[in-house]
């Protein structure tokens, strides 16, 4: 089996869960041995990428004088024989001989983006997911997406797999003020953790703000680029100018010892494709206050503490039950981490592969 796989989402981003989840399949990839492996590769500066070694006799870049920020718009022209296309985002390949398959994560431009992003990015991806002959999604509550806004799709031709999530997140036993140290201004076990973007609205962030700033607990923020002058304000009113943390640019070596010390992981989204957040700090012994919306159940089970409806009330009220019930907290923790065995990236990897040889064999 001959693959292709097109490397752009490295340009588009530093970092990101799409790069991510990337990341994870090639480096599975570059392991195997039965597989013709080719990409399309550009420079970039992606955190991820860094750490892969794609051999130069294996990129097949067709000549382009165009930037990323047109390419990444434009179908790839190969020629190619049989084969399987695979874009990291919503490209496809021309050639009358490979077989295009998407990945679908979400439909956030959809549902919350307005204007050009929104009709660019929404033509691009109507345009990949009509000719592509096999269509990954990451989790089932996207397919029900991806059926609801292209009704015209065969559904035989999609696949549901689940993300994973890193084996650098695990509970570390004994936890360690020294481990904090130099990371944390704060105490183990002290603050609410809050892990990725901030200034889309479906993330709801100043949920999280007021519900720190009532139960009187400091914040801890990590990613989601820089704090914005607006940001800092805000936090410096609800929660006071000594009173939380952000942090970026973190390994997941430092991450996992913050979620091991960490009181809670916040993550009260209205609408996620995955929440591989949820997965991380439930390995690593955080527990989980979420929203039961969108994917989140999915990737959940009952093994979070997930809110109706998105008020602070309804988390303050989690969170007293953590502070005052140690046996409570100790459920919440076993079952998040047993709802974690649910997932892998070798599991993802091993069901992406046989998806592949599906579609090639048609």
């Amino acid at each position: 089996m001959k693959l292709i796989l097109d490397n752009i989402i490295f340009s588009l981003q530093n970092a990101g869960g799409i790069s991510v989840v990337w990341y994870e399949l090639i480096s599975r990839l570059l392991e195997e041995g039965d597989i013709d492996l080719n990409f399309i590769d550009f420079t970039n500066t992606n955190i991820f990428k860094k750490n892969l070694t794609i051999p130069s006799g294996q990129i097949l870049n067709p000549s382009s004088i165009l930037p990323i920020s047109i390419l990444r718009y434009c179908n790839v022209n190969l020629d190619s024989d049989e084969s399987i296309f695979h874009s990291s985002y919503y490209r496809i390949c021309n050639s009358p001989k490979v077989k295009n398959i998407t990945t679908v994560h979400d439909f956030t431009y959809e549902m919350f983006k307005k204007g050009l992003p929104k009709k660019t990015h929404t033509l691009q991806k109507t345009h990949a997911l009509n000719n592509s002959d096999g269509i990954i999604c990451v989790s089932e509550n996207t397919k029900i997406d991806l059926l609801n806004y292209h009704p015209n799709l065969k559904e035989s031709k999609i696949k549901v797999i689940h993300n994973g999530f890193s084996k650098d997140f695990i509970q570390l036993g004994v936890i360690k003020t020294e481990l904090l140290k130099g990371l944390i201004n704060f105490e183990p076990g002290s603050y609410i953790l809050y892990v990725g973007d901030r200034k889309n609205k479906y993330k709801n962030f100043n949920i999280v703000l007021m519900a720190a700033k009532q139960i009187g607990m400091p914040l801890v923020l990590v990613g989601g680029g820089a704090l914005s002058k607006s940001e800092n304000i805000k936090l410096k009113q609800l929660n006071g100018i000594t009173n939380f943390q952000h942090i970026t640019n973190v390994s997941n070596y430092d991450l996992n010892i913050i979620y091991n010390n960490a009181f809670c992981l916040l993550y009260p989204s209205s609408y996620e494709g995955f929440g591989i957040p949820i997965l991380e700090a439930q390995s690593a012994g955080c527990p989980v206050i979420s929203t039961n919306s969108s994917s989140i159940p999915e990737v959940t089970g009952d093994s979070a503490l997930l809110i109706e409806n998105i008020q602070v009330d309804q988390i303050i009220e989690y969170i007293k039950a953590l502070i005052n019930l140690s046996s409570f907290r100790n459920n919440v923790v076993e079952k998040g981490f047993l709802n974690t065995k649910r997932f892998s990236w070798d599991k993802n990897y091993q069901e992406t592969i046989h998806f592949y040889r599906e579609i090639n064999d048609l």
